[in-house]
């Protein structure tokens, strides 16, 4: 056989054979970098991009307590905590009822990091503990900051 033609069919084999490895041994790390949590579902709201490249977007239905209160409050320190990035990231309050909050799919008082497209891509559920629901938010911002690093890099 060629050199050259093993050569090529070891460089498709190998890596192949190291996916199917990582794959059935199960040796796929099993952490993440990022705070928020993955929705298990694709879910697409109507928001309108801005110009923005992302939104986070506060659930707040028409039954929403004091958890709605708190929420409102903390969108408001987010827009100030953005600072420089507030150029590209809008806050957005999601009141109206629609189809998606019909359904259950997004919980109430909870944020949501959107992309321009209206694709939701990550959850930060609201913690009653004020100190927990403060790491919470900040790691949104961090999680905010490495996408529109990531998008810069592109």
């Amino acid at each position: 056989m060629n050199k050259t033609l093993a050569l090529f069919i070891g460089c498709f084999l190998l890596p192949v054979a190291a996916a199917i490895a990582v794959l059935k041994l199960d040796l796929a790390p099993t952490s993440t970098t990022n705070y928020g949590r993955f929705l298990e579902h694709e879910v697409v709201l109507p928001l309108k991009s801005e110009d923005k490249m992302w939104s986070i977007v506060l659930n707040v239905p028409s039954r929403c307590d004091a958890v709605c209160d708190v929420q409102r409050e903390n969108a408001e320190q987010l827009k100030v905590a953005l600072g420089k990035h507030s150029q590209k990231v809008s806050v957005v309050l999601l009141e109206e009822p629609n189809s998606v909050q019909s359904n259950g799919t997004l919980v109430p008082g909870a944020f949501y990091l959107v992309d321009k497209h209206g694709l939701v891509v990550l959850e930060y559920l609201y913690q009653p503990n004020p100190e927990s629901n403060r790491l919470v938010l900040k790691g949104l911002l961090k999680d905010m900051k490495k996408l529109l690093n990531y998008a810069r890099s592109k």
